[in-house]
């Protein structure tokens, strides 16, 4: 069996295709040159340097699963905004609403129709029956984290280790040994996260009985599914006991379906019955545009008017002048009514499957240590030889080395996956010859580490 990576191979390997990467992209490398006068780093947010080329790309443009680069190079994506455009790009039905909606008005911080639209198809969706705008899924768990603590009376949160739901500082907070503490990278907290946050693993349901025992506890904050450190199931029963546990100590449970919209019209929510108090949804239901949603259940919406009085209700910590504006409410009505539908995922689903089946036909052909996972129509390959039951046991399996090699292989013959781990999305117009293609990159790669 194949149990290690020669790591001076690798190191050729990827040398190798760096130069390749160089010798091949000149104008994205003009262009990073001249981004480096004005944009920190020569890029417009901190973690686009971690693309795994020694610069990024520079698109032009992009429709369904496709976009070229400024160099004409053509790109099967598999990243798709990591979520943001999951729907593919442009979808049409998206960008008719929103052009239509540029002549009429952008902001006005007042309500249109719309907004009552977009809200009445998320409570056929999800099961709660209230919603909010925020403008992106780290706006909807700030808020919704305030409101738990506001109507709770309790401090602290529950996450889990290795969670991510966006820049939300009381989720920057990894368990070593053990022992919680900040994530590696949390840039000037403004607290050390464990005065706010408790942190236990996925899966474990001794450790979050313990953790809400002393029912101090506002909130578990969970993806129904972990998505960013591989895509980590829960348990047979894990949810129950999550569901039944949060209940018996009056703690309020959110589900951040923000990535686990992949499972299905109302995300793993729907598709497995859940019944979470409050829900946050964001990323691909504006079709790429910026926004998101929080719902919650009746009992909480009742409490959380009950704490807002009329004439506080701009000083709470909620909100922002162009959340829930005209275009982004013209987005989400016409993207879940027309693009992230039955029909979508249909459609999605099959090529996910094929997708997962390539790669695992490659595992089982080298005897790899690696396996694959399959949520909806994401999908993930992770350097272990089984599925982690939580984050630390994905954590462990990290290899950056190995991780950037993969992508620069692939991006080099023209696919573009997730950054920092070994994601695909699968947009509904992927061809069926695009995910062979995949397969035969992919086994080309492992071919080529292993000397084949």
């Amino acid at each position: 069996m194949v149990s290690f990576v020669d790591r001076i191979r690798l190191a050729e390997l990827l040398s190798r295709e760096t130069q390749r990467f160089v010798d091949t992209h000149p104008a994205s490398a003009a262009l990073y040159k001249r981004a480096q006068s004005h944009l920190l780093a020569g890029v417009p947010m901190p973690w686009m340097v971690r693309w795994a080329g020694p610069f990024p790309i520079f698109v032009r443009e992009g429709k369904g699963a496709y976009f070229p680069d400024v160099g004409g190079h053509r790109y099967l994506d598999f990243c798709l905004g990591d979520t943001g455009a999951m729907t593919g790009h442009a979808p049409d039905e998206t960008v008719r609403a929103m052009t239509q909606q540029l002549g009429r008005g952008l902001t006005f911080m007042l309500p249109m129709e719309d907004s009552i639209l977009v809200a009445e198809e998320l409570a056929r969706r999800f099961g709660l029956p209230y919603w909010q705008i925020a403008m992106t899924a780290t706006d909807a768990n700030r808020f919704l984290l305030r409101l738990a603590r506001q109507i709770t009376g309790r401090r602290k949160v529950l996450v889990f280790n290795y969670c991510y739901h966006g820049t939300v500082d009381e989720c920057f907070i990894t368990l070593r040994d053990g022992i919680a503490g900040p994530r590696d990278g949390n840039l000037g907290p403004p607290v050390n996260p464990t005065e706010t946050t408790r942190a236990i693993e996925f899966n474990d349901i001794a450790a979050l009985e313990a953790a809400l025992a002393d029912r101090d506890v506002a909130c578990v904050l969970a993806e129904p599914v972990m998505t960013n450190i591989g895509i980590v199931h829960p348990e047979p029963g894990y949810h129950d006991a999550l569901r039944r546990l949060t209940a018996r100590t009056e703690t309020l449970l959110i589900l951040d379906e923000t990535h686990t919209i992949c499972a299905g019209p109302g995300g793993y929510t729907l598709a497995h019955t859940l019944q979470p108090d409050m829900l946050v949804i964001g990323k691909p239901i504006g079709g790429g545009m910026p926004v998101a949603a929080y719902g919650m259940a009746e009992h909480v919406a009742e409490k959380v008017r009950q704490a807002i009085r009329r004439d506080e209700a701009d000083t709470g910590g909620i909100g922002g002048t162009l959340t829930a504006n005209p275009l982004a409410m013209a987005a989400v009505r016409a993207t879940l009514a027309h693009v992230l539908t039955d029909a979508y995922y249909a459609a999605a689903f099959p090529l996910a499957e094929q997708f997962a089946a390539g790669i695992q036909q490659i595992i089982a052909t080298y005897q790899l240590p690696w396996n694959v996972t399959r949520l909806g129509n994401r999908v993930e390959y992770w350097f272990c030889a089984t599925p982690a039951r939580n984050g630390g046991e994905a954590a462990a399996a990290i290899d950056p080395d190995l991780d950037r090699f993969m992508h620069l292989w692939a991006l080099n013959r023209g696919i573009l996956m997730t950054p920092f781990h070994n994601m695909a999305l699968i947009a509904p117009d992927t061809q069926r010859s695009d995910i062979d293609y995949h397969t035969q990159v992919f086994g080309d790669a492992v071919a080529a580490l292993l000397g084949k």
